[in-house]
C-alpha cells in the first residue's frame, strides 16, 4: 500500500470520527436520513473544498434540495487571485449508480454528438461505435436538417433548447440528415445502453517522407485497464512504424481518470523526461501535508518525439489540458484550434449516503510550477472545427493545419474569425452540456 493511500485511510478515519461524533451527540430527533446526508456533504467541503476558506460559517445545508445543489452552491466562493469572477464552475455531486455508469463509460442515448458548423449548419460531431446511431450507419459530418420533423435548425435559444431535449434527453427521436453527397436520409433512433468507445481513431499518415501518427481520444472515462492496454498497442505500432510526429486530437475531450492521463503522458514524454516531475497535486492548507502528491514520468514506449500537436477546442477540459500542460516543460508542444475549457484543478469520490460528492479540492501544476489557465489553453493557431469531414481525413481543418506544419513549417487553415460568433459559440456550449468535465483522482477504496 502506497503512503498516499495509508494518509488518505487515515484521513478519511479523521473525517468519520469528526463528522460522525458530532452527529451522534447533536442530532434532534426530528432530523431525517435527507437531512443527514446535506449536512454530512456540507461537513465533507468545509474541510476539502480548494477554497473552503472563503467559504461562509452561516451556510445551511438544509436549506438546499440535494447534495449536487450544496456543492454548487459552494462555486461563488471560489476566488481566485488575478481572475474576476468565480472560477469553480465544476463541483457537484450525482447518485453513486449514475457515478458508476458514467466513469464506467456506460451511456444509455442515442450515442450522437452534434456541434454548429455555422449558425444555420447542425453536423454530427462523433457517433459512439456501439450506439444506436452507428447501428443506422449516421457518421461524423452528416448534417442535421430536421429533428421531429422541424426543419428549423439555427443557434437560437428556443431552437437549441429543443433539439438538446431531443437528442439527449429523449428515448425516440425522428431525423433528417444531409449526407456528403447531397442525398437526405430519414432516421428514426431509440434510445438504448451501451458502452462507450473513448479511442475513436488511430492512424499514420507519411508526411513528406516521415511518418505522423494520429489519435482521436475521446475521454479519459471507461475500464482503464483496458484502456490501457489499448495504448499499449497503439503505441507499440505507432514505434514500429517509426513515427516521428505526433498529433492527439482531444477536440471533445472532457476529462477524467487522472490515471489514464498518467499513462498516456508515460507514451508520450521524450526519454529525456524519464523519472522526472510530471505534475503536482496541491491541496488546501488544511491538507497540504497529509494529501500533496508529486507524480514523476515513468516513460513507457519506443517513441522518444521532440515535439508534439494536440487538438482542442472549447470542449478540451481537465485532464486533457492537464495532459498538454504537464508535457510542456519537456517538448515543443503545438495546439490548434480554439482555446480549451480552462479547468486545472480536479477532485474525487467521496460517498455519501446514496450519492458522491465532488468538491473541487486539489489544483495540478508542471514541473515548473505552471497552472492556472482557468481562461483555457490558448492556440498556436486558430483554427475552426473540420465538422464537414469524416474523423481522419487529409483535409479536416485542423489535422490539415497540424499535417502542413510538419510538412512547411506553418499552420495552414487559420480562421479569419479571431473568435467564434457569440451565437454559434453560446450554442455548442449547450449542445455539450451533458458530456462530463473533470480530472478525477479514483478514491472508492478509501472512501
Amino acid at each position: 500500500m502506497s503512503l498516499k493511500n495509508i494518509a488518505l485511510i487515515f484521513f478519511s478515519a479523521c473525517m468519520f470520527s469528526v463528522f460522525g461524533c458530532r452527529k451522534e451527540n447533536n442530532d434532534p430527533g426530528n432530523t431525517t436520513a435527507d437531512d443527514k446526508i446535506k449536512d454530512s456533504a456540507w461537513s465533507y467541503a468545509k474541510e476539502l473544498y480548494l477554497w473552503n476558506k472563503n467559504l461562509p460559517s452561516g451556510f445551511n445545508a438544509g436549506t438546499y434540495a440535494d447534495p449536487d445543489a450544496i456543492m454548487k452552491a459552494l462555486r461563488p466562493y471560489s476566488i481566485e487571485p488575478g481572475f474576476d469572477d468565480p472560477v469553480d464552475r465544476w463541483s457537484f455531486a450525482i447518485k453513486k449508480n449514475e457515478w458508476n455508469d458514467l466513469s464506467s463509460g456506460i451511456s444509455g442515448d442515442f450515442g450522437l454528438g452534434i456541434f454548429f458548423m455555422s449558425e444555420n449548419d447542425l453536423r454530427v460531431s462523433y457517433v459512439e461505435p456501439a450506439s444506436p446511431a452507428a447501428a443506422a450507419g449516421i457518421e461524423r459530418s452528416w448534417r442535421i436538417v430536421s429533428v421531429n420533423n422541424n426543419t428549423t435548425v439555427n443557434t437560437d435559444d428556443a431552437t437549441v433548447s429543443r433539439i438538446t431535449d431531443a437528442v439527449f434527453n429523449s428515448s425516440a427521436a425522428s431525423f433528417t440528415f444531409e449526407k456528403p453527397d447531397g442525398t437526405d436520409v430519414d432516421i428514426a433512433l431509440t434510445a438504448k445502453t451501451y458502452q462507450d468507445e473513448p479511442i475513436i481513431l488511430d492512424s499514420i499518415y507519411t508526411n513528406g517522407g516521415n511518418k505522423t501518427g494520429y489519435l482521436v481520444y475521446n475521454s479519459f472515462l471507461g475500464d482503464i485497464g483496458s484502456i490501457k492496454s489499448r495504448f499499449g498497442n497503439i503505441f507499440s505500432k505507432f514505434s514500429a512504424a517509426g513515427v516521428t510526429d505526433m498529433v492527439i486530437d482531444l477536440r471533445y475531450n472532457g476529462g477524467g481518470y487522472v490515471e489514464l492521463q498518467n499513462e498516456l503522458a508515460n507514451y508520450l514524454v521524450p526519454a529525456a523526461g524519464n523519472n522526472s516531475i510530471m505534475l503536482e497535486e496541491k491541496f488546501n492548507d488544511n491538507y497540504k501535508a497529509l494529501l500533496d502528491t508529486t507524480i514523476n514520468y515513468q516513460k513507457k514506449g519506443g517513441l522518444d518525439l521532440s515535439r508534439i500537436f494536440f487538438i482542442i477546442t472549447k470542449n478540451t477540459a481537465s485532464a486533457s489540458e492537464l495532459l498538454i500542460n504537464s508535457l510542456k516543460p519537456y517538448m515543443d508542444v503545438k495546439l490548434i484550434g480554439r482555446a480549451s475549457h480552462g479547468k486545472p484543478v480536479g477532485y474525487f469520490n467521496i460517498g455519501v449516503g446514496d450519492w458522491y460528492i465532488f468538491p473541487v479540492s486539489f489544483r495540478s501544476v508542471n514541473k515548473n510550477g505552471e497552472g492556472n489557465y482557468f481562461n483555457g489553453l490558448q492556440p498556436d493557431a486558430i483554427v475552426d472545427d473540420g465538422l464537414d469531414k469524416p474523423w481522419g481525413d487529409v483535409n479536416e481543418n485542423c489535422l490539415a493545419s497540424a499535417l502542413h506544419y510538419i510538412n512547411d513549417g506553418g499552420f495552414s487553415r487559420i480562421s479569419p474569425r479571431v473568435q467564434q460568433d457569440i451565437k454559434l459559440e453560446k450554442g455548442n456550449a449547450a449542445l455539450d452540456v451533458k458530456r462530463f468535465k473533470g480530472a478525477v483522482e479514483e478514491r472508492r477504496s478509501v472512501w
